[in-house]
This record gives structure tokens, sequence and C-alpha cells, in this order.
């Protein structure tokens, strides 16, 4: 079904697109410049993929706590928009201050602040979607979210990366070239957030109580109480904390390990830089098959899909073989963060959409530390990092289990 997007849906939008280049520069950049000042501290490789995973572990466990807390009180009347706009100043600032460090141990605290602060303004950010669209058209505003965010996001990048890769025939540091990288991604991220700060009007929200510390912990509670009495929300929560939490870990460790196996950087990146490319047209084209077959069907395609993507990752050696999985992450990466954010926006109650997204956003694009963790973890005691990756199936496989539980509860 085709529909006129609105000026308001056009700005949230349009935050996708914000936000998705700081996502880009962690998947990529970042953790080629966190390899550089490793190497400089004689850090061996294996190590460098642990401390990567272990730093981004740590952002998620800040923001599994801070989420629901802040989620919650997000939902009092006026409170999202100024939420949502110290998260992402923070995270903004975060980002600029990780080009100036030359401290491997100063850009992994930096990295985990900036990381924490991203993840919390997608908790308001993704609680906004039943302010600015209706119910029907969930599936695709939230495609076209991903989408555009996917594409818009390859335009700071590819500014970035090229300072990056030429900053020698520039006349150029590597620092100054990340320093410059890193402020260009903030700047992207802010300048493109003001038309949704502007028009940003919270439409559903709960009255204001006059002790708002104490309220928020009370409601919160209440919700975890609720869950126990929901079970389709509760058995959704479980399964997307598993799928998603593999699907995050690859975007999250893909350059990381691909350098730790000593793979081309320049290939590695313009491998990723097709998976935004890749990314673009499927999230769009899934959400158009939302409009003719069930959205729970979808996602546990996508699922599956993922399951077979870290099952390939134990092989993975040459440079063609990251390619392949370059393009098959693109197939269905958009798809499945999208159409996991639309189904749950639907079967939660739309005035405590912050209290529900809270939770939502502890197993979604802050919550990685499972993945994180086992890679790490096994990559250390096998020594094999392929192994390592190869892990993350078990995770798919949990997820899709307690999908089809959903499914049964549900709709």
């Amino acid at each position: 079904m085709k529909f006129q997007t609105t000026s308001l849906e056009k700005k949230w939008i349009l935050y996708d697109v914000a936000n998705s280049a700081f996502t880009l520069l962690v998947s990529t950049i970042m953790p080629i410049y966190f390899n550089y000042l490793a190497e400089q501290a004689s850090v061996s490789e294996v190590n460098y993929l642990a401390f990567w995973g272990y730093a981004t572990s740590a952002a998620t466990i800040i923001t599994a706590v801070l989420a629901p807390i802040l989620g919650t009180a997000s939902d009092f009347k006026g409170r999202k928009r100024k939420f949502f706009m110290a998260a992402l100043l923070i995270g903004a600032l975060g980002c600029v201050f990780l080009g100036f460090t030359t401290s491997w141990v100063c850009f992994l605290f930096l990295f985990v602040l900036a990381k924490s602060a991203y993840s919390l303004s997608l908790v308001f950010y993704d609680s906004m979607l039943v302010d600015v669209t209706t119910e029907d058209r969930m599936d695709a505003i939230s495609a076209k979210g991903y989408a555009w965010g996917y594409i818009g996001s390859c335009i700071p990048f590819i500014l970035s990366l090229l300072l990056v890769l030429l900053y020698e025939k520039l006349g150029i540091t590597m620092n100054t070239a990340m320093s410059i990288a890193f402020l260009l991604i903030a700047l992207w991220w802010v300048m493109l957030s003001i038309p949704l700060l502007k028009s940003y009007q919270q439409t559903h929200s709960v009255q204001r109580e006059a002790h708002f510390a104490s309220a928020s912990f009370g409601r919160l509670w209440h919700l975890f109480r609720e869950l126990g009495q929901n079970r389709q929300v509760l058995y959704f929560l479980i399964a997307f904390f598993f799928y998603i939490d593999g699907v995050y870990t690859i975007i999250d460790m893909a350059t990381a390990y691909g350098t730790a196996l000593g793979l081309d950087t320049t290939g590695l990146l313009l491998a990723l830089l097709t998976t935004q490319i890749v990314a673009f047209p499927a999230a769009l084209l899934f959400g158009r098959l939302c409009s003719k077959y069930k959205n729970a069907s979808l996602i546990k395609i996508c699922i599956f899909a993922y399951f077979l993507i870290a099952l390939y990752g134990i092989t993975l050696k040459e440079q063609y073989q990251f390619w392949i999985l370059a393009v098959c992450v693109g197939i269905f990466q958009g798809a499945i963060q999208s159409m996991s954010r639309s189904y749950f926006a639907r079967i939660i109650p739309a005035e405590r959409s912050g209290e529900y997204f809270g939770i939502y956003d502890i197993c979604g694009k802050g919550a990685s530390f499972a993945g994180t963790t086992l890679v790490s973890l096994i990559s250390q005691i096998t020594g094999q990092m392929n192994i390592g990756v190869g892990s993350l199936a078990v995770l798919f496989l949990i997820g899709f289990l307690f999908f089809q539980k959903t499914e049964r509860k549900g709709q």
C-alpha cells in the first residue's frame, strides 16, 4: 500500500539518517583506529578484539541499567524531548573527544560514554514512533527510517573514509585525520536531529507526579510485574534479546574481527559500505512485504538467515568471503531491525511507549553484551576467533524458539 509520508514522519526518519552515521563509525573506522592505538601500546591481536568486545559490553550494561529508568521517566508529559536532547548532546560530544585522545585506555573510556549516550537516545527516539505515525503505517515508516539511515550515513562515512585512507597524501597525520572524521560525524548527528527536536510533540504520555523519581521507579516495578501477565510481550522481549544480540554483535565487531584476521583494511571498509548500500533497498522491500505477509513470518525468515550467517563466519579466512558476508548481512540487517521495532510498537500501550521501549532497548541497539562477551571469551579460550564468531548461532537459535512462542500468544 502506497501513501504520502507526512512532514513529521520525514523528520523522525531523518534522525535514523543522523544516528546511523555514528553506528557506521563504531562498526568500521573506530575499531581500526583503536587497533592503531593498541598496536602502538603493543597489545596483541586477540586481546585487542577482546578489549573492544568488553568495552562494548560495558556500554551495554550501562544502557541496561539506565534505559528502563529513563525510558519510564520520559513518559511523563513534556519530558521525552528533553531526555532525547540530553542523550544526543552527550553522545555527540563524546564522539568529538574520541578523535583527540592518543591513549587506547582513554579511547575505550570515551567510547563507552558515547556509545551509552547514543543507545539511550534511541530509547526515546524509538518510543516516539507511536507519536509520529499511526498503527497501520508503523511497519512502512520504521522500514523507511532504517533504509534511509543506511544510505544517508554513507555520505559522512565516505568523507571520513577518504580522510583515513588518504591522510598521507593530504599532508596530515593519522591522528589529525581521525579527529576531523569524528568531528564530522558528530556534526552530522546533531545537525540532522534539529528538525525532529523542533517539531516533535509528545501526544501520548502519562500525567506528571509530584515525586518524579519515586514515581518512575514505581511505574517501572509495575511494568516488570505486568510482563508476567502479558506473555506475548514477555516472550517477544526474550526472543528479541537473543536474536538482536547476535545482530548487533556482528555489526559492532565485524571490522574488529576482519582486522584481527589480518584482512586488508581498505577492502573491509568498502565491503561494509556495500552492506549499507544493500540494506537500503532490502529494508524498503521488507517494509512493502509487510503489507502482504505477516510481520512475524518475515521476522522469522530474518532470524534463520542470521543463524546461517553466523555459521558461515566460522569459515571466514579470505577477503572475498568477507564481501559475501557483508552482502548477506545487508539484505537482512535493516529488515529485522525495522520489523522488530514496529512489531513491538504495535503490541504495547502507546501512552507508555517510553517505559516499554526502555526495556526493549536493553535488548536492542544498546544490548549486545551477551554476544560480544561470548565472542570475546570463546576467542580467548580457544585462541580461534572464527569459533568465537560461530558461537553466535546459538543466540539466533534461542531467539527463533522464543519468537515461535510469541506468535502462539499473540496475533
